[in-house]
């Protein structure tokens, strides 16, 4: 719990208390009027975290409403912030592009050539979204996504891991300054970046759900099972005892018969509500809420590469990192951009994971999602 401990003393100090560390694991607080409306302490409180919280102590943990409240007492701030990377001197470009390049473009169906290699300031944008799963359980969890503004490209994988590493190790904050803003230029519009983020967050939302889902499942189906089960019993035995009496004759059996009838079509009704509730109290609703942002401007070097697909090209920008140490994917014009692969189109010369030009399901025309929105063939939607 030392982080936490960490976190929540400098965090009330910037707020204005007045903190002190006690014993191993507790901090004494003279918190004033702000701090103590939000969390509900006395003037003078002492705070414990970990397993053994002193005597007279209030508790703090991840567990309760004790995030929630520091996250009223935050607010807006630290939602949002701008970062400048400091280039390193160091470390030296690759002495063999082609060879860098040759790691990072995968296409399937044109070529590419290097025309131009020279340094540069980029502006990455490194976003924190949180998403909450509900079905007959919860799971809680935070996606991280990145791109590089400038060159479309997805930050993903290895690289976006070191990234956060070396943001995380670096302690020197430095904030950009006007000739690197001008450099990195402008960044996404809203459009843009909206058509960019909702793939990718989507995609791993759903990976990471994936165990959840599994999960599920298997408890929807143990249920169901279970339900079909006992009603099938139910109707079963209504049933035989209502064969049994269809040779019958008399008031009686009539009587019966009609009892057995209604037996089994209120068995049936049962079955069907039961299976109205697990559809219910299995049915996944999932939020997905954005949490944090970082610009992040980086020095790269900038590889000019000419993409040629039968008659048309396209020039695309492709950034080596020197702080890591690597090179990004190939930007993509359509879809997560998750995958390695890329098909260029015909008509536009769109870049596009292999799916984004997959054929139609109705008529079995390929045709690219980056440049149509429905099949140009049938018009139906992707």
């Amino acid at each position: 719990m030392d982080g936490l401990r960490d976190f929540v003393a400098d965090f009330l100090e910037r707020e204005g208390a007045a903190v002190e560390p006690v014993e191993s694991e507790g901090l004494e607080v003279l918190a004033p009027e702000s701090i103590r409306a939000a969390m509900g302490w006395p003037e003078l409180a002492r705070l414990g975290f970990g397993g053994a919280v002193p005597s007279g102590a209030i508790a703090i943990g991840l567990e309760g409403d004790w995030l929630d409240r520091f996250g009223t007492l935050i607010g807006e701030r630290g939602r949002f912030a701008e970062r400048q990377l400091a280039a390193p001197d160091s470390v030296a470009p690759p002495s063999n592009p082609e060879r860098v390049l040759e790691h990072a473009l995968e296409l399937q169906n044109a070529i590419w050539r290097l025309e131009d290699v020279k340094s540069a300031w980029t502006s990455c944008l490194l976003l924190a979204f949180r998403y909450t799963a509900i079905a007959d359980e919860k799971r809680e969890g935070l996606v991280r996504v990145g791109f590089n503004q400038d060159t479309g490209a997805v930050l993903g994988g290895d690289l976006l891991g070191r990234l956060l590493t070396l943001l995380t190790d670096t302690a020197d904050w430095q904030m950009p300054d006007a000739d690197t803003r001008r450099a990195a230029g402008p960044g996404f519009d809203a459009t843009t970046l909206t058509a960019r983020v909702v793939p990718l967050v989507r995609h791993h939302v759903q990976r990471d759900l994936e165990p959840f889902l599994k999960s599920t499942r298997r408890r929807l189906d143990r249920d169901r099972a279970r339900i079909h089960a006992y009603h099938d019993d139910l109707r079963r035995a209504a049933l035989m005892k209502l064969a049994a009496l269809e040779s019958a004759g008399g008031e009686k059996a009539e009587a019966d018969r009609k009892r057995e009838a209604l037996r089994v079509a209120a068995i049936e009704r049962e079955y069907g509500a039961k299976l109205d509730d697990l559809r219910h109290n299995y049915a996944l609703r999932v939020t997905i809420e954005w949490a944090q942002g970082l610009r992040l401007f980086a020095p790269v070097q900038r590889y000019t590469v000419l993409i040629r697909r039968r008659k048309g090209e396209r020039r695309i920008h492709i950034d080596w990192h020197p702080a890591l140490r690597m090179i990004e994917s190939t930007p993509t014009d359509h879809g997560a951009g998750v995958e390695r692969a890329r098909l260029v189109c015909d008509d536009r010369l769109h870049l596009t994971e292999p799916s984004g030009q997959a054929a139609c399901l109705a008529c079995g025309k390929d045709w690219c999602r980056a440049c149509h929105a429905a099949c140009p063939r049938c018009g139906l939607v992707a």
